[in-house]
C-alpha cells in the first residue's frame, strides 16, 4: 500500500481536508490492509478532528472497502486507488480501477453462492455511483457518519 497525494481536496469539520488516498497493488494482505486503513482513518478523524463516527459506520465502511477493493483487484489489471474522504456528515469511499467495464448488480438470488458484494454495498450506502474515467472507472459510495443519517 502506497499513500498517494490527493487530487481533490475537501474541507471537513475542523481545519483543512480530511482525506487519504492509497494505491493498492494486489499483493497478499492488501485487502486486509485497506480495511485497517479505513478503521485507522475513521479513528483519526474522530480523535484529531472531533468528527463523530458511529461504531456501525466504522464496521460498514470496512465492509464496503473490502467488497469494492476485492472486486477491483479481481476484475481489473493493474493497481487500484482507494480514497477515503469526509464529506459533510458522510464518509466518501472511492475506488478507482483501470477496467472500463461498468459493474452490473445482479438480481436477488438466494441460491447463488458469492458474488453479492455490489448488492451489499448498494444496500448499505446512502449514495452509490459509478463514474467512467478517461482510463477505467471510479465507484463512489457515501455512508452516514452517524446511525440513521
Amino acid at each position: 500500500m502506497e499513500h498517494v497525494p490527493p487530487d481533490e481536496r475537501s474541507s471537513g469539520p475542523g481545519e483543512g481536508p480530511v482525506e487519504t488516498t492509497v494505491a493498492l497493488d494486489g499483493e497478499d494482505g492488501c485487502i486486509a490492509g485497506a480495511r485497517h486503513l479505513t478503521g485507522d482513518f475513521l479513528a483519526r478523524v474522530q480523535r484529531e478532528h472531533g468528527v463523530p463516527v458511529s461504531a456501525r459506520t466504522l464496521d460498514v465502511a470496512q465492509l464496503v472497502v473490502s467488497e469494492l477493493v476485492t472486486n477491483a483487484l479481481r476484475h481489473a489489471p493493474g493497481p487500484v486507488l482507494l480514497r477515503l474522504r469526509i464529506a459533510g456528515d458522510t464518509v466518501e469511499i472511492s475506488v478507482w480501477d483501470s477496467d472500463p467495464a461498468m459493474p452490473v448488480p445482479r438480481g436477488a438470488d438466494p441460491t447463488r453462492v458469492g458474488q453479492h458484494g455490489l448488492e451489499i454495498v448498494m444496500a448499505v450506502a446512502r449514495e452509490f455511483a459509478v463514474v467512467r474515467e478517461p482510463v477505467g472507472k471510479r465507484i463512489v459510495t457515501r455512508l452516514g457518519l452517524l446511525d440513521g443519517l
